[in-house]
């Protein structure tokens, strides 16, 4: 599947002068057709003019929404020069070669140190708050303070 790469340009909003062009409007096609032949020169397609809103400032703390013409383009990219983020992922792509050593083996039960010597249990045993413990939390108490009547 192709991927393409999609420039945005603003539309001319007048036409420029032309010899032998008399009228605004052959005035504003030719501005046009200029606009297109050069970026087809430079290897973009036109796909379509689109009017959007735009919000932009006005004054200090307005703002105000404009209607922009814009023409739109794009070209097929090659795989070579493809955006590094736009290309497949290379981790998922890349083949797993064979390790060039034997994993070592995983240690016995005895190496494993007991449960009673792994202080990290308790680590995580206390840091889970008991409801007291999660209400003082809630209602915003100080450790220690004692509950008034009438917080919930």
């Amino acid at each position: 599947m192709p991927r393409y790469e999609y420039k945005v340009v603003p539309a001319p909003s007048k036409g420029q002068k032309a010899k032998g062009v008399k009228t605004a409007e052959g005035r504003f096609a030719l501005t046009i057709q200029d606009t297109l032949n050069q970026m087809g020169a430079d290897g973009w397609e036109y796909q379509r003019a689109e009017l959007l809103p735009s919000d932009e400032r006005s004054g200090l703390t307005g703002t105000t929404q404009n209607w922009r013409n814009v023409l739109i383009f794009r070209r097929a990219l090659d795989t070579a020069d493809a955006r590094p983020d736009l290309q497949a992922d290379p981790v998922v792509t890349a083949s797993v070669a064979a390790p060039a050593t034997e994993p070592e083996p995983l240690a016995s039960p005895v190496d494993q140190p007991a449960a009673s010597d792994t202080p990290h249990l308790l680590l995580v045993k206390d840091a889970v708050p008991t409801p007291a413990q999660a209400s003082d939390t809630l209602t915003a108490r100080r450790p220690g303070e004692a509950p008034d009547d009438d917080r919930p």
